[in-house]
């Protein structure tokens, strides 16, 4: 059990007979009556997002989840193919379970596969992943009216803004949590 001033982001929880991740939380003290923790949770098995709030000290059931490190091999389909680095063993995913991490995976990349009860349920993407760009416009000299940035397709099918000096071929760090460009690589 687990008590509701603990919790952090990240924490994994069993409520309502489901699993679920604090995406974001908040203590808050009003002047008048008790304290209470308003929470976002993400559901690790649907992928929805709901906002909960709960009373200071409130006990929950802390989930117990795995992280295993696993390389992403291919698509088969609808199907994600991640091999398991110590044991070589394989499981596949569905891309609804993988949500919008689809758009940063590439062949040979390393993540961790999140288990509950021996069943994977998600993926956890390195926080920044490096790209090359596959179609972009040409850049104009003093075209700041767009904050001087301009869309550009990644290999893996993203589109991030980039900023105009960035071409066809150039490589690119970006953010698997925001999907903002963060820099050359």
């Amino acid at each position: 059990m687990i008590s509701s001033n603990d919790f952090r982001n990240g924490v994994t929880i069993e409520y309502d007979g489901q699993v679920w991740q604090v995406i974001e939380f908040q203590h808050v003290k009003p002047g008048k009556g008790s304290a209470f923790v308003r929470t976002k949770l993400k559901n690790l098995l649907t992928g929805g997002t709901v906002e909960r709030t709960f009373n200071a000290g409130e006990r929950v059931a802390l989930a117990r989840v795995e992280r295993r490190e696993m390389q992403y091999l291919y698509q088969n389909g609808a199907a994600y193919i991640f091999m398991d680095t110590e044991t070589f063993e394989q499981i596949e995913l569905a891309s609804d379970q993988l949500g919008d991490g689809t758009k940063y995976l590439k062949e040979n990349m390393l993540c961790y596969v999140i288990l509950y009860n021996g069943q994977p349920i998600g993926v956890e993407l390195p926080n920044s992943v490096e790209l090359a760009i596959t179609a972009t416009d040409p850049g104009l000299k003093g075209d700041t009216a767009a904050g001087g940035t301009k869309p550009a397709t990644l290999e893996t099918g993203a589109v991030v803004r980039v900023p105009l000096f960035l071409n066809v071929g150039d490589r690119v760090l970006v953010d698997t949590r925001t999907g903002q460009y963060l820099g050359r690589a």
